[in-house]
């Protein structure tokens, strides 16, 4: 019988999934094994082929795929464990990357950041100065070449930081994104100094103008290229040591897989994998559900994230920003702060109680581990109160001590502030709450939404257990939490479920609208160019789907908005017709009446965007249905749990989820025992298992 895999590197924990296609998934939940986490990801496939009754062996030999989604990329940006990285730029133009764009201050911060000016710093620069160097060369805007390219001075600087021991080697040059002849003869002759070399190219890269964010994103892909490179080779390896037929695929930001052998090349698409997945998953569980507008929500171990499905499509962004600096691949738009289950609480300077961003990550992980953690967390204040159990995590086999918590909150929280450790505890879960509750309304809010509109989907180890608080103000009909046979392993889920994704995109500024030839001509080269990387994929595709895009702005404006191409063919008024979306769209976000189409109108960058389905069925089987609504027959036990800091401690029913059928119905407050989580549900709030398996909470 085939199957498909997902797995999921998260800080805290791996989480993997495996469906057949017929209906039946089943889900592993392991710790991560930092630095080595593909010791951690064979441990999951390993409970994956315990809990289909078979051998790694054969499962590996019946897995048509493994979609993976990983952390190395963005944890080695945002440690600084990456390559060593030089830079190839043309004459004159090394110091973009250091000048910023005079954004080097403000890129990436809040506002409260931006307007605390006395405190404003440049990050770090990428790379040091003695690493970037240039070449003699020019090519114009158009794309033709004004000066030579000086082949001998390339190979006097290739070989001068070949030997400075770079690891890499990132090639920026003017216009490169109209005309890439010179990057392209610049690669070669590294090359041949330095055969195997990783080199990237900002006009394969990062085709697109604006020289500092097409820079720095050409940079920070040969800084994780490296390194991702060294750990999908050895994963890979051993899995094809232990039977894998089939391909590893690797997640990338834009919500689709790549193969892991091109993965590396883009490796900067890749930064955001671990985002993207849990935003998939809830792409195809709304499918399913008929919802088409979703807040997903997901509480790791370190992070709390949040994206936006709108009209059956998640939101998209052209870039993000890591570290101050500017990346320039497309992705699933998802907000993030580090408020997540091992998310550290702390007293400042000033007597205020914070939580997050630092974590205690998988090792040593909370002080209720036991693993020589010593500073509470979020995980510890829910054992503290009850939400958690000491028989603790992953089926019982991760044992929590409740007295360690006590312990951890009562030095870091509860004697600096005056609080008994109940009191404390209550304290930290309602900041996580709140924390989590102002994200959502400004992820929502600020992309011109109302919440009304929009159903959430609670994921994640600590999801469950705080969903129904930070969506208690927010306005939702309705909080779905996915148990079923996923739980809290829903970005796996989500990745056993994606796409394989390409993009291709150019930067061609002008007026707009433009002739529809102009158009025709654009779209057909980009088209070209991603069947040619599909085919590089070789892999076997059931369909293939196209997104086209515009990025357009108002004359004098500095940012641009991702405009969606109606319909597949161009005619003389598709031009008018993307005007209508694009003012539209502007005047979601901005307000009604702040489009100004008689200050001009500017094409800036065109994007593709295709999605190659792998023909899997991955979707979430139908569960037995009650009797009836009482759910006496799952009842666990009754235990003190506190979820209010105005009624303190009560007798509050638990119920075992492996004995909930569809149709079962629980009126809050009250506690549902899952082997990888625990749903929450208050006082006022009632939840009901639908078909699939899922609770859907609802305030009264």
């Amino acid at each position: 019988m085939p199957y498909a895999l997902g797995i999921d590197v998260g800080g805290t924990f791996t989480d993997a999934v495996a469906s057949d296609g017929a209906g039946r998934i089943v889900s592993a939940k392991t710790p991560t094994t930092p630095p080595n986490r593909e010791a951690g990801v064979l441990r999951a496939i390993e409970d994956l082929a315990a809990e289909l009754g078979i051998g790694v062996g054969e499962l590996l030999a019946q897995t048509d795929y493994i979609a993976h989604g990983t952390t190395a990329s963005i944890n080695a940006l945002v440690q600084g464990t990456v390559a060593d990285v030089g830079l190839i730029a043309t004459k004159g133009h090394r110091d973009s990357i250091y000048i910023m764009n005079a954004e080097g201050r403000t890129l990436g911060r809040s506002a409260h950041e931006i307007q605390d000016t006395l405190r404003q710093r440049k990050p770090a620069p990428l790379i040091p100065k003695y690493r970037a160097l240039e070449v003699t060369e020019r090519i114009d805007h158009a794309g033709k070449v004004l000066v030579p390219l000086d082949e001998d001075e390339v190979r006097r600087v290739a070989l001068s930081l070949v030997d400075q021991g770079v690891e890499a080697i990132a090639v920026c040059l003017l216009w490169s994104f109209k005309n890439a002849a010179h990057e392209r003869r610049v690669r070669e002759l590294i090359h041949e100094i330095a055969p195997g070399l990783y080199v990237t190219l900002s006009s394969e890269v990062s085709p697109r103008i604006r020289e500092f964010a097409r820079t720095s994103t050409t940079i920070m892909n040969a800084q994780v290229g490296p390194r991702l490179r060294q750990y999908l080779t050895p994963l890979r390896k051993q899995l094809e040591e232990r039977g894998l037929k089939g391909p590893l695929l690797v997640m990338q930001s834009e919500g689709g897989t790549i193969t892991a052998d091109r993965a590396p090349d883009h490796a900067i698409t890749t930064v955001g994998s671990v985002l993207s997945g849990g935003v998939i998953g809830g792409l195809r569980l709304a499918g399913q559900l008929g919802h088409r507008n979703v807040i997903t929500t997901d509480v790791g171990g370190t992070t709390f994230l949040a994206g936006l499905i709108v009209d059956g499509e998640p939101v998209m962004a052209p870039g993000s920003v890591v570290n101050q600096f500017p990346v320039n691949a497309a992705t699933i738009r998802v907000h993030t702060i580090g408020s997540g289950g091992g998310a550290l609480a702390s007293v400042d300077a000033g007597g205020n109680l914070r939580l997050g961003p630092q974590s205690a990550e998988a090792v040593p992980g909370p002080a209720c581990y036991g693993n020589g953690g010593t500073k509470p967390t979020n995980t510890d204040a829910n054992l503290v109160l009850g939400i958690l159990s000491e028989r603790g995590l992953l089926g019982g086999r991760k044992p929590l001590r409740r007295d360690l918590a006590r312990e951890a909150i009562r030095e870091h929280v509860a004697e600096p502030l005056g609080l008994t450790v109940e009191e404390a505890a209550i304290a930290i879960h309602e900041v996580q709450n709140a924390q989590a509750g102002d994200l959502l309304r400004r992820t929502v809010v600020q992309a011109g939404y109302d919440p009304r509109d929009f159903v959430v989907y609670a994921f994640g180890g600590a999801g469950p257990a705080h969903c129904a608080g930070y969506c208690q103000d927010l306005g939702v009909r309705e909080v779905v939490v996915p148990l079923g046979p996923v739980a809290s392993a829903f970005s796996a889920y989500g990745l056993a479920a994606s796409d394989v994704a390409v993009s291709a995109e150019l930067s061609d500024p002008s007026s707009f609208p433009v002739e529809h030839t102009r158009l025709e001509a654009h779209y057909a080269r980009l088209e070209a160019d991603l069947q040619r990387a599909l085919d590089r994929q070789k892999v076997k595709f059931h369909d293939v789907t196209l997104h086209r895009e515009i990025d357009l702005r108002y004359s004098m404006q500095v940012t641009e908005l991702a405009t969606a191409i109606p319909g597949t063919e161009f005619t003389a008024h598709t031009g008018d017709e993307i005007l209508q979306r694009f003012e539209e769209q502007y005047e979601r976000i901005n307000g009604s009446g702040a489009g100004y189409r008689e200050a001009g109108v500017q094409a800036i960058t065109y994007r593709v965007r295709a999605k190659a389905g792998l023909g899997f069925p991955v979707v979430l089987p139908d569960i037995p249905e009650a009797d009836g609504p009482d759910p006496d027959s799952a009842f666990l036990e009754q235990r003190p749990v506190c979820l209010d800091s105005r009624t303190g401690f009560v007798p509050t029913p638990v119920y075992d989820y492996a004995r909930l059928r569809a149709g079962h119905e629980i009126t809050g407050p009250a506690i549902i025992d899952v082997p990888t989580t625990v749903v929450v549900v208050p006082a006022g709030v009632t939840g009901r298992v639908d078909r699939l398996g899922n609770l859907v909470l609802r305030y009264q």
